[in-house]
């Protein structure tokens, strides 16, 4: 295959897969692998793609900058609903305990708990903890919900309590399920997100449970920010929706890792 060809078939696999590797595309177009390391700092020269250790990703795979809460939860909105729903039957029936994360998705889940149509039955009651102030907003006063507000210095990007204070706060606390929110996550990196203390609050959340959920629509996957805060063998289970195609690939490797999927 003639090389602008042969990269042209590149890119749209990158496009296609999010994620590829150099002895696959080597495999594919029988070439060496360094040929193929020559394509791929063509194609990232162009914009095409960037290089990674062993391969090539997606420009959107790549960190993006973080943005506040608000704006986050107008993104993919209709999925996040779904995966909130989806969340709740994660739950432990009857009596229980449950840390929240902060997020828009984890957002949504409490906006769930604190209607008539949540995840309560009738003489249960869930003890719920959380270190963000949006979601204890939500839950404050519904009955059946026990709610416990972790104190610390609260970052306005996430509204949500960080910080050495907020993670002593988490040192002893055990719950029957801690519920996360991701930036990214991949099969390489794990569960990922742009800011270390953000990170060090989720580090401890995960700490804390006896099985931990991770709440994430697809245009997560494949996307790798700053700081992992749970390796795949961390994480019970990801509930997400239904995948692009440049997305299933990746979410197929976490399943295949032992993460449980569950698709809204």
């Amino acid at each position: 295959m003639y090389p602008p060809e042969r990269q042209a078939a590149i890119a749209a696999r990158v496009a296609r897969e999010s994620r590829v590797s150099v002895t696959d595309l080597a495999l594919e177009h029988a070439v060496t692998t360094e040929t193929v390391r020559r394509d791929l700092a063509v194609l990232e020269r162009g914009g095409a793609l960037r290089r990674v250790h062993g391969g090539a990703v997606a420009p959107s795979a790549l960190a993006a900058p973080e943005t506040r809460v608000e704006e986050r939860d107008r993104v993919a909105p209709e999925a996040k609903d779904r995966i909130a729903a989806a969340a709740l039957a994660q739950l432990p029936p009857g009596t229980s305990s449950v840390a929240l994360d902060a997020g828009s998705t984890t957002g949504r889940l409490a906006g769930l708990l604190a209607t008539s149509t949540g995840a309560l039955v009738e003489g249960s009651s869930l003890v719920v903890v959380t270190h963000a102030v949006h979601l204890a907003a939500r839950l404050v006063g519904v009955p059946g919900v026990e709610l416990h507000l972790v104190g610390g210095r609260v970052r306005p990007m996430t509204e949500a309590a960080v910080g050495a204070d907020t993670v002593r706060a988490l040192e002893d606390l055990r719950v029957d399920v801690t519920v996360l929110g991701a930036n990214g996550f991949s099969a390489e990196a794990g569960f990922t997100t742009p800011d270390a203390e953000e990170a060090a609050v989720k580090r401890a959340l995960v700490r804390a449970a006896r099985r931990v959920v991770v709440l994430a629509d697809a245009t997560k996957a494949g996307r790798q920010d700053l700081h992992r805060f749970a390796r795949l063998e961390e994480v019970d289970v990801l509930v997400t929706d239904a995948a692009p195609a440049a997305s299933g690939g990746e979410i197929a490797a976490l399943g295949a890792a032992g993460v449980d999927v569950v698709t809204a």
